[in-house]
C-alpha cells in the first residue's frame, strides 16, 4: 500500500516529461559517442522509471521505445568499431528486454494486487452499509412520510372552496424539501459502495464526519446512544478520496457503537481539531475498551474480537490513513471505553508532500 502511495501522490505529467527527457539524452549520448560506449544500457533507468506509472502497458511501450531508439541510434553513430557497437547493442538490447519482462510483470502483479485491496475495501464498505440498514431506512423513512403527510395538505388546500394556494405552495416547497433529503441519503449510500478509482481533491473532514454521522444517528437512536460532537470551525482542507474518508470514520463509528451495546453508559463522542501542520479526527466510546496487549494488533488484517467479523476493517482504514500520508492510532478512553483517531496533513503539507516524492 504504501508503494502505492507514492503512485498516488506523483505527478504523472513531470513522471512522463522526466522519461521523455531522459530518453532524448540517452539517444543523443548514443548516438554522439564511439560504438565501444554502450550508452544504451542506461535505458534500463527509464523503463524502470515508467514503472512508476502502475500501467503495466505502458511499461511495454517504453521498451519499445528504448529498443527502437538503441537500433537507431546504432544506425546513426559515426564513431568508433562497428562490431563493437553491434555487441554493446545486443547487450543493451538484452538488458532493456530483460528489464521491460520483469517490470511488466512486477507491475502486472501490483495492479491485480491494488484491485484485490480496493474490492476489499468497497466490500468492507458494504457490509458497514449492511449493519446500518435500520438507521438508513429509518433515514429515508422519515421525509419519506414528510413527503406524503405535506402532499396530502396541499391537495387539501387546493380542493378549499375558494383554493388556499399560498398554504398549498408551502406546503409543496415542504414536499421538494423532504424530497431532496431522502435523496441525499440514497446518493452518500450509493457513493459509499460504487466503485470508483481513488481521487485527490480538497476535502472537508467536517462535510466527511457530518454525512457519515447522518447514516448512523438512526441506528443510534434506536440503541439509546448518545452521539456527541466536538468539530472545530473553519477546518483546514486535507488532499484527499472523500470517499474512503468516509469509510474510515464510517468504521469507527460503527465499531463504537458496537463496543457501546452492553455498556450501561452508552456514549460516542467525535471530535476533529487541528494544528498548524495536521488535523485530527477521533472518535471515542464508553464501551469494553481495547486491552493494552492487543492494542498493537487491531491494525493488522484478519484481527478481530468480534465472533462474526473478518477483521479486515481496521486493517483497510490503516491502509487508507497511510496511503494520505496520515497515521492512525488507538488509545484508551477514560475512565473506560476507547479512542479510534487518526491524523491527515492539511491540504499545503499534502501538496509539499507530493511535490517532494
Amino acid at each position: 500500500m504504501r508503494r502505492w502511495l507514492a503512485r498516488y501522490s506523483i505527478d504523472m505529467p513531470l513522471l512522463w516529461l522526466g522519461i521523455a527527457l531522459s530518453s532524448l539524452l540517452i539517444f543523443v549520448a548514443d548516438t554522439l559517442t564511439n560504438f565501444e560506449i554502450a550508452f544504451a544500457v542506461l535505458y534500463v533507468a527509464v523503463i524502470l522509471l515508467s514503472a512508476r506509472a502502475g500501467r503495466p502497458r505502458a511499461v511495454i511501450a517504453v521498451g519499445i521505445s528504448c529498443g527502437l531508439l538503441t537500433v537507431l541510434s546504432y544506425a546513426l553513430t559515426r564513431y568508433g568499431n562497428p562490431d563493437s557497437g553491434l555487441t554493446n547493442g545486443a547487450l543493451s538490447l538484452l538488458a532493456i528486454v530483460t528489464t521491460t519482462y520483469f517490470a511488466y510483470r512486477s507491475e502486472t502483479a501490483e495492479a491485480s494486487t491494488r484491485e484485490t485491496q480496493a474490492d476489499l475495501a468497497r466490500m468492507a464498505r458494504i457490509t458497514s452499509i449492511g449493519e446500518l440498514a435500520t438507521s438508513i431506512a429509518h433515514e429515508v423513512s422519515q421525509p419519506l412520510t414528510a413527503i406524503v403527510a405535506n402532499a396530502n395538505a396541499a391537495m387539501r388546500w387546493l380542493a378549499a372552496d375558494p383554493p388556499r394556494q399560498d398554504e398549498a405552495k408551502q406546503a409543496l416547497n415542504r414536499v421538494v424539501a423532504d424530497a431532496a433529503r431522502a435523496g441525499e441519503v440514497i446518493g452518500r449510500v450509493r457513493q459509499l459502495v460504487a466503485r470508483v478509482p481513488p481521487s485527490k481533491v480538497e476535502v472537508d473532514m467536517i462535510d466527511v464526519i457530518e454525512e457519515t454521522l447522518a447514516l448512523t444517528r438512526g441506528e443510534m437512536v434506536r440503541h439509546g446512544i448518545v452521539l456527541r460532537t466536538d468539530l472545530a470551525d473553519h477546518l483546514p482542507a486535507i488532499v484527499g478520496d472523500r470517499v474512503q474518508l468516509q469509510q474510515v470514520v464510517l468504521n469507527f463509528v460503527v465499531n463504537a457503537m458496537e463496543a457501546t451495546q452492553k455498556s450501561e453508559e452508552k456514549e460516542v463522542l467525535v471530535s476533529a481539531a487541528a494544528d498548524e501542520r495536521k488535523i485530527t479526527v477521533s472518535v471515542r466510546d464508553t464501551g469494553i475498551g481495547v486491552p493494552s496487549d492487543v492494542a498493537d494488533q487491531v491494525f493488522e488484517a484478519f484481527y478481530t474480537t468480534k465472533s462474526t467479523g473478518i477483521g479486515m476493517g481496521l486493517a483497510i482504514s490503516r491502509s487508507i490513513i497511510e496511503a494520505h500520508g496520515g497515521t492512525i492510532y488507538v488509545a484508551p478512553n477514560y475512565p473506560h471505553g476507547a479512542a479510534f483517531g487518526f491524523t491527515l496533513p492539511i491540504a499545503s503539507r499534502a501538496e509539499d508532500r507530493s511535490r517532494v516524492e
